[in-house]
């Protein structure tokens, strides 16, 4: 089971982490501001008051354990791009950072942001889903038990037919259509092939769909 931490209990951090926490990770919760940790302790694992601009402190929390680390500082970029860079010396194997703008993005990806992401266009909900699977593109709620989630074909499904892949009966989801490219196919037939590179617009119940998202 991955490990996550989020650094910054601003909006979008408490929404990156109450996701994952729903979904039964661990997360662990970091900030500055002892009363935004107070307000996260029921959605995290763990919520600890720290300055994530001193290295000695992300050292003692152990960071570097972590499985991803989400950089979600608001406002202060002077903070984001230290934090960045201490997490990137001591070795985090991925580091996803909240952007402010395409300037503070570039300066991110140059000094080892493994992804950057700008909360204008990607919410916490959708950003939760990808860092459980980079093969999930996107992620719509359709209802509180019922979701869609585009999921780029892996090794298991490529070369099979749907039928083959049998994602109904493993995982109770349904392929509703197949994007080859420029082209989409709506509502394909059990003997259609998934080939390379295809896209799967699948929708299900969210526990069937987490299942399918852990092994894509």
């Amino acid at each position: 089971m991955k490990q996550y931490a989020i650094i910054g209990m601003g909006r979008f951090g408490t929404s990156v982490a109450k996701t994952l926490y729903e979904m039964g990770y661990e997360v662990l919760g970091i900030d500055s501001d002892e009363d935004r940790v107070q307000d996260a302790v029921d959605f995290v694992t763990h919520a600890v008051t720290a300055d994530s601009t001193d290295e000695n402190v992300l050292k003692a929390l152990g960071i570097r354990n972590f499985d991803v680390v989400v950089v979600a500082i608001g406002a202060d970029i002077q903070a984001s791009i230290l934090t960045t860079l201490i997490l990137k010396e001591q070795g985090v194997k991925q580091i996803v950072v909240k952007a402010q703008n395409e300037l503070h993005g570039k300066v991110l990806h140059k000094i080892g942001a493994d992804k950057v992401v700008y909360p204008e266009r990607d919410m916490g909900v959708r950003v939760a889903h990808n860092l459980i699977s980079p093969n999930i593109l996107d992620y719509i709620e359709l209802s509180p038990e019922y979701s869609m989630v585009e999921i780029v074909a892996n090794e298991k499904m490529v070369g099979k037919t749907l039928a083959e892949s049998d994602i109904r009966r493993k995982f109770g989801c349904t392929v509703m259509a197949i994007k080859t490219g420029d082209e989409i196919n709506i509502s394909p037939m059990a003997h259609d092939r998934i080939k390379q590179g295809d896209i799967l617009v699948v929708v299900g119940k969210n526990d069937n769909l987490q299942e399918l998202e852990e092994q894509a």
